[in-house]
């Protein structure tokens, strides 16, 4: 195999050479990348016995955390030290929407971005401090996004945008780059995962900027994770502390069983995926009683650390081989996830903060919920209505029919109650009026070929609907 490795390594290096696309940091990173995959470099799975539960030094429980200060010139000092980044990089293509997922509105005709935009300037404005926004974007999202952040110009954040990485989507049957096979257009490339922050902010400038500018922590999450709100709490914490790695994790439900968990292994912390784990205890790994945490993917990590692991080339996090078939060619996407990194930072941690810290829109099903009486909107933050008791959310499957935004909100003249509700199920043609109030366990299940109308004004309160003589 080495030696085989080898001869392809050196045949892709000269193909990916004369790739005119892309610039030599992408080449190198893309080289080191597969070379290291060949060698063996995916996620290997870990040695079960080995695994020890985190102590609460090193996952730290959020109530634990010493109160903010009072003084707003300490909090102005502890802000200016802060830059919040979003991961910009994916489409709303799942949910039916061209562009970038962060221009979908959320809730009052605010999109995921002007919310962002809106909390940090409400913050800038409060303490007199200038927290910077960065957008990572992929060569998907980065021509639109450019047009969009224009509209911000005249807000009180600075907005940075920069590029991750690009790379060639490899050709399993010989191991060449597809762009090197006539496929120039966007699909012969990809973005390799978000592990790719780190290179592509000491890439971009960026990294060295923001260090100058006496930055010293950067908050990623996903841009349409609505609860990655500043935290002054945790940004207070990891100043006093000196950790350089902060990974915010919060319990588990049913709905989380595939999310990484942190482990302490061979006496560091460390990010457990589901594709590290032997079959034999896949089981186990989904259960909540043993691995009680997940990761939220929103992590604050020092600008210094950055820079030192980056320029050492140390961050090789495991690889996550992510096969696709285009135009009927079988290709490979290398990629890598930056919660991953944990365990290359000193006096890495986690948090275990509230739940309301993990709030993403994955598809329509999360738009009802946030759309609903279930929250409401105060200067940019989506805040949980207290009414409702229940600390989980209702469980909401919404039929394909519902699966595109526009056919979503086409199907309801206005957001239904939810707040006393435990699940809904919708399938077939539904369409809502308006007004409508559901409570506890509803199922609304329309015939093939039936149009059924929930009327306005409707409470459906523990009902299975099936049809009109139903309601």
């Amino acid at each position: 195999m080495a030696a085989v490795a080898t001869a392809n390594i050196d045949k892709l290096k000269s193909e990916v050479a004369a790739l005119s696309q892309i610039s030599d940091n992408e080449k190198n990173g893309f080289i080191n990348l597969v070379s290291r995959y060949v060698s063996g470099g995916e996620a290997e799975h870990v040695e079960w016995s080995k695994i020890q539960t985190p102590t609460d030094e090193v996952v730290v429980p959020y109530d634990g955390l010493a109160p903010t200060p009072d003084d707003p010139a300490e909090i102005k000092k502890l802000l200016d030290k802060l830059v919040v980044l979003k991961l910009n990089g994916g489409l709303g293509t799942t949910m039916g929407c061209t562009g970038p997922k962060s221009v979908i509105e959320v809730r009052n005709g605010l999109t995921f971005l002007d919310l962002i935009v809106i909390q940090i300037e409400t913050l800038n404005n409060k303490y007199g401090s200038s927290v910077p926004l960065l957008l990572m974007n992929s060569f998907n999202t980065h021509d639109d996004t450019q047009k969009i952040v224009e509209k911000y110009t005249k807000s009180n954040v600075e907005i940075h945008t920069f590029n991750q990485s690009q790379y060639p989507r490899l050709v399993v049957e010989d191991f060449s780059p597809f762009p090197s096979k006539g496929q120039t257009g966007k699909d012969g490339w990809y973005p390799p995962g978000h592990g790719d922050v780190f290179p592509s902010l000491k890439n971009s400038g960026k990294l060295d900027l923001l260090l100058s500018q006496g930055k010293e922590y950067v908050f990623v999450a996903n841009s349409d994770n609505l609860g990655a709100v500043v935290d002054l709490k945790i940004l207070n914490h990891l100043i006093h502390k000196k950790n350089e790695y902060c990974m915010e994790v919060t319990p588990k439900t049913l709905a989380d069983v595939k999310g990484g968990t942190l482990i302490s292994y061979e006496g560091r912390v460390q990010l457990l995926e589901i594709a590290q784990v032997p079959d034999a205890h896949v089981n186990e790994f989904k259960s909540i009683e043993k691995f009680k945490i997940f990761n939220t993917n929103n992590l604050w990590v020092n600008l210094n650390a950055i820079k030192r692991l980056v320029e050492a080339d140390a961050l090789k996090m495991e690889i996550i081989p992510n096969p696709k078939e285009v135009d009927g060619v079988k290709v490979l996407q290398l990629e890598t996830a930056a919660g991953a990194a944990i365990r290359f930072f000193n006096h890495a941690i986690g948090i275990n903060v509230p739940r309301s810290r993990f709030l993403p829109v994955k598809a329509t099903s999360d738009l009802l919920l946030v759309q609903s009486d279930l929250y409401t909107l105060e200067d940019g933050f989506v805040i949980r209505n207290k009414a409702r008791t229940n600390p989980a959310n209702p469980i909401i499957e919404l039929g394909p029919e519902f699966k595109k935004v526009g056919n979503f909100l086409s199907r309801f003249k206005s957001i239904p109650s939810i707040l006393e509700l435990d699940s809904l199920k919708v399938s077939g043609d539904v369409w809502f009026g308006a007004g409508v109030v559901l409570k506890g366990k509803v199922t609304i299940t329309a015939k093939s070929g039936v149009k059924l109308e929930i009327p306005d004004n409707a409470v459906l309160e523990n009902k299975d609907i099936n049809g009109p003589e139903d309601l």
